[in-house]
């Protein structure tokens, strides 16, 4: 046992005590530890006072390092039960034993030898914490595993450290700093570790979007505690908060889970704001955290209704009642709810990658219903991480000027092969690719041609490391003898070795839904979402790839002229009984309006990727700025939009020749000082509304570039001396 609080019995130490009375009856009866009279009464009361530290803690943790040098002065007899380890600890003479060390380890020495024994080998690598010092033990506190040879665990024992809370033995002092770095955030900082959870006086009420929930006061680490909750993360739950509502409108009452609850801060929302039309369930794994969801619940003013399966039934909703204000919360791990029952809308936010969710959240989501992952691995995402998104996602990806949405296609991929492996397809409504998450949100297709559709669309990415030009692979199996002839430059022409790296596999078809996104901006101005309304302007402009100023939301009585892919929409000659109803398949001649519709749509997609205008930017000269340049990309014909996914980018269907020549055309030079931006006139220059092929669009570069060269080269010779020291 690793508790080291062993009580003696009370006839026992009576017994000890009447015996000690006997062989010196003058002691006083205060005197519990028996002290020879060799040793002074100022150090004999100091070992009373370590007597009653060591009832409570290991001989190893001490305040200083003298405290450790006294320990060496007890006899065998003179050490208390509960702590003597050493068999040896008998002073002969002025040598001293180590009170950490075993005699096969450490033979009794002298004091200075001593000192530096427990300086060096326990002091210097010992773990602090609130001024005590826990210093690694030699000792056989620790079961130590029988060596095949022999049982030679006495000669071989490991070097610990004890916890100061639990009392618990670690090896390692990385992992004992962390093992107390988790007793610190979860609140544990009593010497005696008591798994009872916090008082509700030390939690903090935190309110997010009208719901209030009880959290602790370091509910904010970046650990795994049980009740985290990041505010960074305000703006994922708005998104997934306006997606539930839309497709509540489509469906009444849908079933929903929140398979991974912490506080329940956003199954409270949906149950809170939505009411009827949603029955929600919030499942967590962790006991304390699913206690803290049932106290939310009851602070929101929420019934809960407790899983079958539990014991307690002092807290479920009497006789099955079941109303709007009812919750449900389960204990269990989230792919044992998402097997054992159906949901028309499953959300999936681990701690990390979430891959290993997702063949049980589209085993049982039901048709047409809707699965959003929020995945906050961005370290493999965003290729920082390389060989970890090849063992989660087994795709290969670098560091890009467009990664962000990189990561977001990796994502689809694995969704949409998890999708197809249980003979569905998928449709992606939403991809966002922030700082600290990406979200994805997909409805589910039911049946094995959109699942062949979706799955045609994972595809490998060619992608040229010198000028950033990329391109889908071809579909088709047969292997070509060139592949960089599908690139549109001509880097691997002009030079040796291979220039360009095969990504993938990604997902190829389109990021957005257009109309579910206008209708996320009108439930986003409804229930006065702020933060998430710019960002869904946002993206409707990048899903059309249109600017800010050709946007215009429609008005809800518009709203049912939208149409989407694949999807159910109302329009205004459909009549009541041709909506989608809950459970049933499509007839075959919607299908087959959907087929024409997806045909129609495909050219009307938004360009795959986007480019970064600082890093196409040409050095001597000053870019115009983004709104500008947006502007004459749009008069040069080609759709432009901005991107969430970058500051700076640019998302058009201009091919990136074009794209440097009119980025090349509207830039001026550094050393004009007092010159108005606009366009440098060159003579014979080509007008901007012209397309130019891609060979014709580099010559005028070139032309220029060197021009430019030129005028700077006169320029400098007819400002600047002469210099004195040039032999011609």
């Amino acid at each position: 046992s690793n508790n080291i609080d062993v009580k003696i019995p009370e006839p026992e130490l009576k017994a000890e005590e009447k015996g000690a009375e006997e062989e010196h009856p003058r002691e006083s009866d205060s005197n519990i530890l028996d002290v020879s009279s060799d040793y002074p009464r100022g150090l004999m009361f100091n070992f009373q006072i370590f007597l009653g530290f060591f009832l409570d803690k290991h001989i190893s943790i001490q305040r200083h390092l003298a405290d450790l040098e006294k320990l060496a002065d007890l006899s065998e007899g003179e050490f208390p039960t509960t702590t003597s380890q050493n068999t040896d600890l008998c002073v002969t003479g002025e040598r001293k034993p180590c009170p950490l060390c075993p005699e096969e380890k450490f033979k009794a020495c002298y004091s200075h030898k001593l000192h530096r024994h427990l300086q060096n080998l326990h002091w210097k690598v010992s773990v602090e914490f609130e001024g005590y010092r826990m210093c690694i033990c030699h000792l056989s506190c620790r079961p130590v595993k029988p060596n095949l040879v022999g049982d030679q665990t006495l000669s071989k024992m490991g070097a610990h450290y004890h916890c100061i809370i639990c009392s618990a033995t670690i090896v390692r002092r990385t992992d004992m700093i962390g093992h107390i770095n988790r007793h610190v955030n979860k609140g544990e900082t009593e010497s005696r570790f008591i798994t009872a959870r916090a008082p509700k006086s030390s939690y903090e009420v935190v309110k997010e979007s009208a719901t209030d929930v009880q959290v602790l006061p370091n509910h904010s680490t970046p650990q795994k505690t049980d009740s985290y909750f990041n505010p960074k993360m305000k703006l994922n739950r708005q998104l997934i908060f306006c997606a539930l509502a839309v497709f509540a409108g489509e469906r009444k009452p849908i079933e929903c889970l929140d398979a991974f609850g912490a506080t329940g801060i956003m199954g409270l929302q949906w149950a809170k704001h939505l009411r009827s039309s949603v029955k929600v369930t919030i499942n967590d794994c962790n006991e304390n955290s699913v206690a803290m969801i049932k106290e939310n619940c009851h602070l929101n003013k929420m019934k809960v209704k407790l899983n079958i399966k539990e014991e307690d039934d002092d807290e479920t909703v009497g006789n099955g009642e079941e109303n709007s204000d009812t919750i449900e919360v389960t204990k269990m791990d989230a792919n044992v709810v998402m097997h054992l029952r159906s949901f028309d809308f499953i959300h999936l936010d681990p701690f990390g990658t979430s891959v290993n969710y997702l063949d049980s959240a589209f085993r049982n989501v039901r048709n047409l219903g809707i699965v959003s992952l929020t995945s906050t691995d961005i370290s493999s995402l965003y290729a920082k991480a390389q060989h970890v998104a090849q063992r989660h996602y087994g795709c290969n990806i670098v560091r890009t000027e467009y990664y962000k949405e990189l990561a977001a296609r990796t994502v689809i991929a694995a969704v949409t092969r998890a999708a197809a492996r249980c003979n569905k397809g998928i449709e992606v409504l939403l991809a966002v690719a922030l700082e600290h998450f990406v979200l994805v949100v997909v409805r589910v297709l039911r049946g094995p041609t959109p699942a062949d559709d979706s799955a045609r669309k994972v595809r490998y990415l060619i992608h040229c490391q010198w000028c950033e030009e990329r391109v889908f692979q071809k579909e088709g199996n047969m292997m070509e003898e060139n592949p960089y002839q599908q690139l549109p430059c001509d880097c691997h022409g002009s030079m040796p070795g291979k220039t360009a790296v095969l990504l993938g596999p990604l997902w190829s078809g389109s990021l957005f839904n257009t109309g579910f996104l206008r209708r996320m901006l009108l439930e986003a101005v409804k229930y006065g979402l702020d933060e998430a309304q710019p960002l869904l302007k946002t993206l409707v402009c990048e899903s059309e790839c249109t600017t800010l100023k050709h946007f215009s939301t429609h008005s809800p009585g518009d709203e049912n002229k939208q149409e989407e892919c694949g999807v159910y929409i109302r329009t205004p000659n459909t009549s009541a009984e041709s909506y989608l109803v809950h459970g049933k398949r499509k007839s075959e001649e919607v299908l087959r309006g959907t087929a024409k519709r997806q045909r129609a749509e495909h050219s009307a997609e938004h360009p795959p990727f986007y480019y970064n205008i600082h890093r196409h930017s040409i050095k001597g000269m000053n870019m115009p700025k983004l709104n500008k340049f947006l502007s004459y990309l749009s008069e040069a014909g080609y759709r432009v939009s901005r991107t969430h996914f970058d500051p700076m980018g640019v998302r058009t269907s201009a091919p990136l020749a074009q794209f440097k020549a009119i980025l090349m055309k509207y830039s001026t030079p550094t050393y004009v000082g007092a010159q108005a931006e606009g366009p440098v006139h060159l003579p014979g220059e080509t007008q901007v509304g012209e397309e130019l092929p891609a060979a014709a669009a580099i010559k005028v570069e070139e032309a220029e570039l060197a021009e430019d060269d030129m005028s700077g080269v006169f320029t400098s010779m007819f400002t600047q001396p002469y210099p004195t020291h040039c032999a011609d």
